[in-house]
């Protein structure tokens, strides 16, 4: 038999040497972490099998069963799924098997608690058994191979590995935990038959032990002990979650049955579970996570959604059953009309996956509009002074939806693209920070019911932080007047807002596109002004386009600054600067376009223009400054600086 050393990763040494210096803070979990992948093996070759049944040979049971040794001071975890080959056994138990390691290793912190959380996230759970291990043996046969190409793989959890082939008579893997002397509690058969209770009732398959039964000892005077029969019992319910009824299920295990499908730590926000009955039968368990993954932002992120047809595992990542905006959302979807065969192609065009995937959008849609409506939940007394109750369930919601939108905000954003059906929904879910609130908490119905008398538009303006928005000139005759204005900093706001043009009725209106017309919240005097101060100003903005033909695409007088010589906006319908700023950094080609300088005609810079012996340069001070009040970036800032300076002197 050939035995070969191999070294770790480089990430996976890091991993183990976090573990071993206990990571986890509940040691325990590392059963549960086992359990779960020994029952993803096994839902791997019930798949593999759809297509050969030959991969069952003669060991036609799918199960887990848990043994331990006292006396070799081990526990083993045995599953008959679909096995590992050599190769795979390097490949898998060496490495972390995805595409993010380079992004794992930037976010681990040293913080235990947040770097565990991590882990999960990456789906080597497997690695927690150097929790409460000094070493670790598995050995495994993949289905279809002979046995005569078992693997044997071998570790202390240090810098190498060994693995050699063997002969194993039964397919799938026994992972051997050699435990450490001050974790020998879990050698013991009431300590995991609680901590399969707790952490793996749910799993759909048999968790078997060897059952155990008092016997006196046959020496006088000394005690008797518990001795195993030989005789294997179920210790787990062994029926899906999400096919009991919900009367049944606690949430303790609802939030038990989140982390194992998704490798979280965190108890989920929410969770919806349903059977859908109609045009297609189907079952829905549904989980709103606290935090956001890692990889979130990764567009081509597959959603966590697995997907079972008549209780038999189909695949994991089901992306046709989830929109990309919804991409966080984590669960089950179990449906009793889709063929056992099916495709990824059949998916994409399958009508009743489309009916699974719109009933599943509009669940999610749901939870959230719950969340929201709960996330400042506080009693009302009404005319007759009588106070409504709070119940726990609603005080229990309170905040929740203001700690989703902080983790998902941008990603639910996506969805006014990408969702037309829905897009009213989502919009009424959105949230965003505002002239009268720093805190992404205005909704737009919230801004709606607090617009002044005469208004007759949702104003925003978009930057790429809080700072820049908040002091952009653009809003200074805003702020003058008292008008709310929202400030969206998100990178996905201005490509979102291209799809919403109003909500209920109200147009959108960006304050840095267009003239600004504030309709009847502008007096007759104040129009008046600003047409009179235009007529008059008509030679020095002649001059002004003159000088900065190659930079502006026209110069007027405007009412929107207050304090500010000049700002920059673009012409309604144009591409905003944030955005052409963003599309070129991403590496895009952006069509060329040229801004409009506004001019405040009672500030002092701009009337000491008129007659100046400097105007060229002053000219140029004033459009490059009111680029640099925008966020944007000069194009030559050493001409700038010289023209600057030149004035100084």
């Amino acid at each position: 038999m050939s035995k070969h050393t191999h070294s770790f990763q480089a990430e996976v040494a890091q991993l183990l040497h976090l573990v071993t210096h206990s990571l986890y803070s509940n040691p325990e979990i590392f059963l549960r972490e086992l359990i779960s992948n020994a029952s993803d093996a096994c839902d791997k070759l019930r798949f593999e099998a759809l297509n050969d049944s030959s991969l069952y040979g003669d060991q036609p049971n799918l199960e887990v069963r848990l043994a331990f040794d006292k006396e070799a001071k081990t526990l083993t975890i045995t599953d008959t799924g679909i096995g590992m080959s050599a190769q795979e056994a390097i490949d898998h138990l060496g490495t972390i098997a995805k595409s993010g390691t380079k992004a794992f290793m930037e976010q681990l912190s040293g913080d235990q608690k947040s770097d565990a959380q991590l882990i999960g996230q990456f789906g080597v759970g497997f690695y927690s058994g150097f929790i409460v291990a000094d070493k670790i043996t598995v050995e495994s046969r993949r289905a279809g191979l002979p046995e005569t190409e078992g693997v044997r793989w071998t570790s202390s959890g240090t810098g190498d590995f060994e693995v050699e082939t063997i002969t194993r008579p039964q397919r799938g893997t026994s992972i051997i935990l050699h435990l450490r002397d001050d974790q020998l509690e879990f050698l013991n058969a009431w300590k995991l038959k609680s901590l399969v209770s707790k952490y793996s009732d749910h799993i759909s398959l048999p968790i078997l032990m060897e059952k155990e039964e008092w016997k006196d000892s046959d020496k006088e005077g000394e005690p008797g002990a518990m001795v195993k029969t030989g005789e294997w019992e179920t210790v787990n319910k062994a029926s899906a979650l999400w096919t009991r009824a919900k009367k049944d299920i606690t949430a303790e295990q609802y939030q038990e049955f989140y982390k194992s499908i998704s490798h979280d730590h965190e108890d989920p926000l929410a969770w919806a579970h349903n059977r859908v009955e109609g045009n297609s039968e189907y079952t829905q368990l549904l989980y709103i996570p606290a935090k956001a993954p890692f990889d979130l932002y990764t567009r081509d992120k597959h959603a966590g959604i697995k997907l079972y047809v008549k209780r038999v595992f189909i695949m994991d990542d089901a992306e046709a059953l989830m929109p990309q905006y919804l991409r966080f959302v984590k669960g089950v979807i179990d449906s009793a009309d889709l063929p056992l065969n099916v495709s990824r192609e059949l998916l994409q065009e399958s009508r009743d996956v489309r009916l699974i995937r719109d009933g599943s959008v509009k669940r999610v849609l749901s939870m959230l509009e719950d969340l929201a409506k709960h996330d400042k939940h506080e009693a009302s007394t009404d005319a007759d002074g009588v106070t409504d109750v709070v119940s726990e369930e609603d005080k229990a919601k309170e905040g929740k939806y203001t700690r989703f939108y902080a983790e998902f905000g941008p990603v639910l954003k996506e969805g006014l693209g990408e969702d037309f059906a829905n897009r009213e929904r989502i919009a009424k879910l959105l949230r965003f920070a505002s002239t009268s609130s720093d805190a992404p908490t205005v909704g737009f119905a919230d801004y709606k019911a607090r617009m002044k008398e005469g208004q007759e538009a949702i104003y925003y303006i978009t930057a790429d932080t809080l700072a820049a928005a908040k002091n952009s000139p653009q809003l200074e005759v805003f702020k003058k007047k008292g008008i709310e204005v929202l400030l969206m900093t998100d990178r996905v706001d201005e490509w979102a807002l291209n799809y919403l043009h109003d909500f209920d009725g109200t147009p959108l209106q960006s304050v840095a596109k267009g003239a600004v017309d504030l309709g009847k919240l502008q007096d007759e005097e104040e129009k008046k002004a600003a047409e009179e101060a235009a007529e008059a100003f008509k030679p020095l903005l002649t001059k002004l386009k003159e000088a900065l033909k190659d930079k502006a695409e026209d110069v007027r007088v405007t009412s929107r600054l207050v304090d500010s010589p000049a700002c920059l906006v673009v012409q309604e319908g144009d591409m905003s600067s944030q955005l052409a700023r963003m599309l070129k950094q991403a590496g895009q080609s952006v069509p060329s376009s040229k801004p409009v300088l506004e001019v405040n005609p009672e500030h002092a810079l701009v009337k000491k223009l008129d007659g100046s012996v400097h105007f060229h340069d002053l000219a140029h001070i004033l459009f490059d400054q009111a680029l640099l009040a925008e966020g944007g970036q000069l194009e030559d800032p050493a001409a700038y600086v010289q023209r600057v300076n030149a004035l100084l002197v």
